[in-house]
């Protein structure tokens, strides 16, 4: 035992610089990380605020019903109720990576009755416990609980990814029926209008010089256009219904919403270039646990080319001492000291090493990606909110010079100074700039949910 435990202290001291390492994270590359959505010449955002990655969904999305729906989702969806026992199982595995450092104990009692020639019996008993403790001088059983430590920190990110996900999720569905609604009532409108001057057109045929069949049915046909658009709408409008109750854990049914129009959602947006961008970023995070997880994956595949060093205890509380009957009961103790060092294992040492190195790149590698994945959809939602502020501006404008042009075009008509034809465009222009003007500012809004997802999903 002795010398068992002279040699412990001597390969502890000669290996300890190599095997009891902890993770640091490597360089990553965050150059052009996340481009400027308003410079011509891609130059980088100089700031490094990441306040509005940070805010809680509730102060991002104020709207009283998208809240509800929100938290309803969170207590009900069975992804994130299912992420949430991952998280459990993983800190069983933890609990159970640090029990192994503890000796095993085995208690296994034994009676034994004994007559020969019909004699009186003779009763013998053994309690033995006998205990067994791996001495982890060579980090095998650290480097495992080190590794099952990250398991249970990615476990809990990918719980935060689901969240974020769903609140994102729930924001985008709730928005696409508020969209549609507004939409269907610009649609209901110009059907009226449509369905009036069709109306018009057929009391006006035979009476006026041009006014003929193919008058009525191009107003005719111009109407019923309207019509299917506001029939797809609709279905539209049941499908994502649909899609949001089964997010929700729920029956599919009418949601309660709001107005588009009333909607209230951040306009001002920092952003920085450096990690520290992303460090909200749970799925980001997550890439890197499972490179730090295959880090200690390397530790624990080099800890097996060293000795294995078991210490077995045991004590025996009997009445027995070999041929003798022995009362009352006494103690009888040992100990064992084994050592194992592998020496000739047909190359499964050296190959689990190369495995657990090579699982270690294809980690960095899928960490870099995730970074660098990050940054394009923080640039993407940037741009898009943008570019959808921008265009939405712009339809304004557009909208009113059509109005006028609708106004003057119809008066022109009923004085016989315009002709059916450009009453018929003006109305259709109408109607597809207001609804092109409504879907941009729906993807504004989208913008800003799928910006709050691209930072992380907010303060946890």
């Amino acid at each position: 035992m002795k010398k068992i435990f002279l040699f412990s202290v001597a390969a502890l001291l000669m290996t300890s610089c190599g095997l009891y390492n902890k993770y640091e994270r490597p360089e990553v590359n965050t150059q052009g990380l996340v481009r400027d959505p308003l410079s011509l010449t891609d130059t980088l955002v100089v700031s490094d605020t990441t306040s509005f990655g940070r805010l809680p969904w509730r102060q991002v999305f104020t709207d009283s019903q998208l809240q509800s729906l929100i938290q309803q989702a969170l207590d009900n969806n069975p992804d994130l109720l299912n992420a949430a026992l991952n998280v459990k199982m993983a800190e069983a595995q933890l609990m159970a990576s640090k029990l192994a450092f503890l000796p095993q104990l085995t208690f296994t009692p034994q009676g034994t009755i004994a007559s020969w020639d019909g004699n009186k019996p003779s009763k013998t008993y053994q309690m033995p416990v006998a205990a067994s403790w791996n001495v982890d001088l060579f980090g095998n059983l650290l480097s495992q609980k080190r590794g099952a430590q990250v398991a249970l920190l990615a476990t809990k990110d990918y719980q935060t990814v689901v969240q974020a996900n769903i609140i994102s999720g729930v924001a985008n569905m709730y928005y696409t029926l508020m969209m549609l609604d507004a939409q269907v009532e610009v649609i209901t409108g110009m059907e009226e209008l449509m369905q009036k001057t069709w109306q018009l057109m057929l009391d006006l045929k035979g009476t006026k010089a041009g006014y003929t069949e193919a008058a009525v049915t191009s107003a005719e046909a111009n109407y019923l256009s309207v019509r299917a658009q506001k029939v797809d709408l609709l279905r539209q409008i049941r499908e994502v219904e649909n899609s949001l109750s089964l997010v929700l854990g729920q029956p599919a049914q009418t949601i309660q919403r709001g107005r588009l129009d009333e909607q209230s959602l951040p306009e001002e947006f920092s952003t920085g270039v450096s990690l520290q961008l992303l460090s909200n970023r749970a799925d980001v995070h997550a890439a890197e646990m499972q490179l730090a997880q295959c880090f200690y994956g390397v530790e624990t595949a080099r800890s097996r080319f060293y000795p294995s060093i078991t210490i077995t205890p045991s004590g025996t509380f009997t009445n027995s001492a070999g041929t003798m009957v022995v009362n009352p009961g006494k103690w009888m103790l040992s100990a064992v000291g084994s050592l194992v060092q592998p020496i000739f294992m047909r190359g499964q040492l050296v190959a689990g090493l190369k495995v657990a190195k090579a699982q270690y790149e294809q980690a960095y590698n899928t960490w870099q990606a995730s970074v660098l994945s990050a940054g394009s959809e923080v640039s993407n939602a940037l741009v898009l909110y943008n570019s959808s502020a921008e265009k939405s501006s712009i339809e304004d404008l557009q909208i009113k010079a059509l109005e006028s042009n609708l106004t003057a075009t119809t008066e022109l008509f009923h004085l016989r100074g315009g002709t059916y034809l450009e009453m018929i465009q003006s109305q259709s222009s109408l109607l597809n700039a207001r609804i092109s003007k409504i879907s941009d500012d729906f993807s504004k809004m989208q913008a800003v949910v799928n910006l709050y997802q691209a930072l992380g999903g907010g303060a946890k």
